[in-house]
Order: C-alpha cells, then structure tokens, then sequence
C-alpha cells in the first residue's frame, strides 16, 4: 500500500541557484586549484618554503631499474602513489612527474597561467555569490528559520547522530525541515570553513600582502595561508561526499527535483517521526 504524500516548497529560488552556482564554482576552483598546485607540488608551514621541511610532497624518483615511480612524501614517510600522485600518465602515454594528475586538472596538461586565470575568475564568483546569499538569507529570515538551530534541535544531537548511523530518517513534517546535523555542518560551512578557505587565498596573494600585511602573519606565513587553504579545500571536498551521500540514501530523485524546482514530496507513515 502506498504511503499517503503531500508537496512541499522547500527551496526558494535564490537557494536553488546560489546551490547550483556554489556547485559549479566549486568544481572550476578545486580543479584549478590543483593545477596551481602542480606547479609546487608541496606544502610548509611558516613563511618559508625549506624542501627539506615539508609537510607533503608530491614528487617522481627514478628506481635503480631505471623506472618512474611516483611518491607521496607525508611529514618525512613516503608512499608510492604512482599512477595518481607524484608520477602518472597522460593520454595513455609514458609516466612523467606531476602532482595531481591531469584527469584532475583544469586545463587538463600542464598549464599554470591558465589555471590561475580560471581560478581567480571563478573565486570572485564564488563570493559574490556567497555574499549575495547570505544577504538574501539574513533579509528573508532563511538565516534564522530554517538553519539556526533551537535549543529542542541541540539537546537532540545525541539522538539525531544515532538515526544517521542507522540510517534512520524523518518522514512526514519531520522531514521537511532541516535536522540539527544539516543546520550545524551548514552554518559550519558558511560561517567557518568558506570564509577561511577565501582568507587563506587572499593571504596568498602578494599584491593583498602589500596592503593587508597582517593577514598572512595572523595565518602564520604565506606558506602556512597555503597549507590551510589546501587543508581546508580537501575539508570541503569532504563535506560535498558527505552530502551527496545523504542526498542519495534520503531519496536521490527527490532531493534533487527539490534543488532544481523547489517542490519536495514527503510521505507521511504514522508514529512521533510524523510529528516531530
């Protein structure tokens, strides 16, 4: 027997399309940013770059059998990574050094002034965009209805991690809205780790560094700015799988007609998840 349904307007439009947009940027920025990255494949920590004091390194040695290998070298232990990191194949053709490989890339061969152009493009977008929506949601009152958490949303923590893990989720009226997890890792991502990765690029760039001096000595260097600016992309990355996770074992086909026309259908079954 079917389940008795009703259609909700989950999604406003300015949400729609800051998600679609904050999605493509998303894929440009972190694609370019490895070809950025490939030009020194390596991270540090202070304001200098000392090769013999790197916290990873991406490199190609050659064996005694003559052979290419690619290493991944991490706080001094080195792993073979070859294929994907340190060494790989373009094209199908011989290993040769390269960070990331360029499946990876944007552009896809080797080509820093590119990448660069991309990148810096794309970021501005990036912000304007997350500027515009937080603006939106701030005027609109999104901010404070649908991704603050309420104090009945935060004593409920405990048993909103077991339902993740069980992988239990709401129906009914529970559903939708969002639960105490989506509120914080979203108010996580917008007020924490979005304005760090846009701090730590901006503390890289020398024409910034001029004017605002300080930011790269608060960051701890222009190396360290480098270093959690990678860390903290990879931590968005992260972030996305987790998401795309979710969005496919809550209902794939639902939860994207949502994002893409707002309407959301959700199923009522009886019992307190209906309700609360």
């Amino acid at each position: 027997m079917a389940l008795p349904e009703r259609r909700i307007y989950r999604h406003a439009l300015p949400t729609r399309l800051s998600h679609w947009l904050t999605a493509l940027c998303l894929v440009v920025l972190i694609m370019s940013g490895l070809q950025i990255f490939n030009a020194h494949p390596s991270l540090y920590w202070g304001e200098r770059s000392d090769p013999e004091r790197a916290l990873l390194r991406l490199k190609a040695v050659e064996t005694t059998e003559g052979e290419t290998r690619g290493i991944t070298e991490i706080l001094g232990r080195e792993i073979d990574t070859t294929g994907v990191l340190g060494a790989s194949r373009e094209g199908g053709g011989e290993l040769e050094e390269r960070g990331f490989p360029s499946w990876a890339t944007l552009p896809g061969p080797q080509w820093l002034a590119m990448g660069r152009r991309w990148h810096f493009f794309f970021a501005w977008v990036f912000v304007l965009n997350g500027l515009g929506f937080g603006l939106w949601a701030l005027v609109r009152g999104h901010l404070a209805r649908d991704l603050w958490p309420t104090g009945s949303d935060l004593q409920g923590i405990a048993r909103s991690i077991v339902d993740h893990v069980r992988f239990r989720h709401p129906t009914g009226a529970a559903a939708s809205r969002y639960n105490v997890l989506q509120k914080l890792s979203y108010l996580g991502v917008i007020f924490g780790l979005a304005p760090l990765i846009v701090a730590t690029g901006l503390a890289m760039s020398p024409a910034l560094d001029a004017t605002v001096p300080w930011l790269p000595g608060l960051l701890g260097g222009r190396q360290s700015a480098r270093t959690v600016h990678f860390v903290a992309t990879f931590a968005f990355v992260g972030f996305v799988a987790g998401h795309l996770f979710m969005v496919t074992v809550t209902g794939l086909w639902n939860n994207t007609r949502s994002i893409i026309t707002g309407w959301y259908r959700i199923r009522f079954k009886g019992g307190m998840d209906d309700t609360a």
